[in-house]
C-alpha cells in the first residue's frame, strides 16, 4: 500500500500545482468571456429587442443555463474521475469546455439566421457548463491529494486561483479590445476573439495535463479496491448531509462573486453612467484583492481549520451585505472601486479554502463526485439566477436590496457551516 502522506514520485511539485492551475485559468477564462459577454455584447446581437432591459435579462439568463449543466457535468466526469482516475477524466472535461468556448466564437448572430442564433448560443453555453462541472472537482483533487500533511489547504488553493487568473484575462482581453477596436469593429467582430483565442490557451493545458500520473489517494483506493460502482448513489446513501450542507456552505461565496462581476458591470453600465471601459478598469484593480484573499486564507485555514476561516468571513460578507447603498448611490468613482475591492477581497478569502473543506467531506472513493457535485449545486443556488435577481431587486425596490439579498445567503452559510460534524476524511 502507498503512504498518501507523500507526494507521488511521478508528480513534481511544480507540475503538480502548475498542471491543477492552467486548467482551472483556462476553464475560468472560458467562463468569463461569456459572462462580459452576455452583459456588453449578447443582448445586442443575440436578443435584440426594442427595451435594453428585457435583452440584458435575456442574455443573463443564458449566462445561467452554465450553472444548471455544471451539476451533470460533476455527475458524468465525477463518476469516470472515481471509477478510472483524475488524469484522463480533466483532459476530457478541459476539452469540452474549449470546444464549445471556440464554437461560441463562431456562432452567426440573430440578424443571421433568426432565433437558430439564441438557440446556438445556449447549446455552446451548456457545453461549456458541462466541462467546468467536471474540471473545478478535479483539479482541486490533483492538488490535494498530493499535498504533505499540513499543507493540504495551501495546495488546494493553487487551482482556486484559476478564478481570479481568468477574470484578470477576460476582463483584460475585452478592455484591450475596447481600446483598439471602434464600437462597430467590436460589435462585428472583435467580440469573437477572445472565444477563438482562447483554443490555444486548450492546447497548453492539454500538453500538461497528459504529462501528469494518477494522485497516491486515487492508486491506493484502486490497490485496495475501494471503488464504488456508483458514486452518486453512495454519496446520496451514505454522504447526503454533507452534500446538502455542504452545497449551502458555498452559496455566500457564489452570490458574493457574482454581484461583483456580472451585476455591477450591467449595473454601473446601464444605471450608473459608467463607461465600459471605465468599469472594466476598476473589476480588473479589484481582482487583485480577489488573488491575495487566496493565499492568505490557505494559510489561515491549515493553522486554524477550514469550517472556522469560512464561518469568520461568510460573517464579515453578512454585514458588507449593508453597505451596498452607502457605495452604489454615491455615484463616487473611489467609492464604488472602494466597495468591489472590499467585495472581492471577502470573495478570495472565503474561495481560498473552499475546495479543500469542500473536498474533505468525503472519502477518495467518492471525493470527485462529491466534492463537484457540492460546489456546483452551490453554483445553481447561488450563482445561476444571481445577477437577473440582483436586478431585478435593484430596479423595483432599490441597490439596498441586493445588498440584503448578499447578507442573507452569506446567513445561510454559516448556519450551513455551523450544522456540517465532519470528520475529516482520510486521504
Amino acid at each position: 500500500m502507498k503512504n498518501n502522506s507523500n507526494p507521488a514520485k511521478a508528480n513534481s511539485l511544480g507540475h503538480v500545482l502548475f498542471g491543477s492551475l492552467i486548467g482551472t485559468t483556462i476553464e475560468f477564462f472560458d467562463f468569463y468571456i461569456y459572462a462580459n459577454a452576455a452583459v456588453l455584447v449578447f443582448p445586442q446581437l443575440f436578443f435584440p429587442g426594442s427595451d435594453p432591459t428585457t435583452s440584458t435579462i435575456e442574455s443573463l439568463a443564458t449566462f445561467s443555463i452554465a450553472f444548471f449543466a455544471r451539476p451533470i457535468g460533476s455527475a458524468v466526469f465525477g463518476h469516470f474521475g472515481d471509477k478510472i482516475g483524475r488524469k484522463a477524466t480533466l483532459v476530457a472535461a478541459l476539452l469540452t469546455m474549449g470546444i464549445s468556448t471556440v464554437c461560441i466564437g463562431l456562432l452567426p448572430t440573430y440578424q443571421s439566421i433568426g432565433i437558430v442564433a439564441p438557440l446556438l448560443l445556449m447549446l455552446c453555453r451548456f457545453g461549456q457548463g458541462l466541462g467546468l462541472g467536471g474540471e473545478w472537482g478535479g483539479a482541486v483533487l490533483l492538488a490535494i491529494e498530493n499535498a504533505p500533511p499540513g499543507k493540504r489547504a495551501w495546495y488546494g488553493m493553487f487551482p482556486q486561483l484559476g478564478a481570479p487568473i481568468g477574470l484578470l484575462l477576460s476582463g483584460g482581453t475585452f478592455l484591450l479590445l475596447s481600446d483598439l477596436l471602434t464600437e462597430e469593429q467590436f460589435f462585428d467582430y472583435g467580440w469573437r476573439i477572445p472565444f477563438i483565442a482562447s483554443s490555444l490557451l486548450v492546447v497548453v493545458g492539454f500538453y500538461i495535463r497528459l504529462k501528469i500520473t494518477e494522485t497516491p489517494s486515487f492508486e491506493n483506493a484502486l490497490e485496495t479496491k475501494k471503488q464504488v460502482e456508483i458514486p452518486i448513489l453512495t454519496i446520496l446513501k451514505s454522504y447526503k448531509w454533507e452534500l446538502i450542507f455542504g452545497t449551502f456552505a458555498a452559496v455566500a461565496t457564489f452570490v458574493t462573486f457574482y454581484l461583483m462581476t456580472v451585476f455591477s458591470l450591467s449595473w454601473a453600465t446601464t444605471d450608473l453612467g459608467f463607461s465600459r471601459r471605465d468599469f472594466l478598469i476598476i473589476q480588473l484593480f479589484s481582482i487583485l484583492f480577489f488573488v491575495v484573499g487566496i493565499p492568505v486564507s490557505a494559510v489561515l485555514a491549515d493553522k486554524f481549520g477550514r469550517k472556522r476561516i469560512l464561518v469568520f468571513i461568510s460573517t464579515l460578507i453578512m454585514f458588507f451585505g449593508f453597505t451596498f447603498s452607502f457605495f452604489m448611490e454615491s455615484g463616487s468613482i473611489p467609492m464604488i472601486t472602494t466597495f468591489v475591492c472590499i467585495g472581492m477581497g471577502l470573495m478570495g478569502l472565503t474561495y481560498g479554502p473552499l475546495g479543500t473543506f469542500l473536498s474533505e467531506l468525503f472519502p477518495t472513493e467518492v471525493r470527485y463526485s462529491g466534492a463537484s457535485l457540492t460546489f456546483n449545486l452551490a453554483g445553481i443556488l447561488g450563482a445561476s439566477f444571481a445577477p437577473l435577481i440582483a436586478i431585478w431587486l435593484a430596479k423595483n425596490y432599490g441597490i439596498g436590496y441586493v445588498g440584503l439579498y448578499l447578507s442573507i445567503a452569506a446567513l445561510i452559510s454559516v448556519l450551513a457551516l455551523l450544522m456540517i460534524r465532519k470528520k475529516e476524511e482520510q486521504f
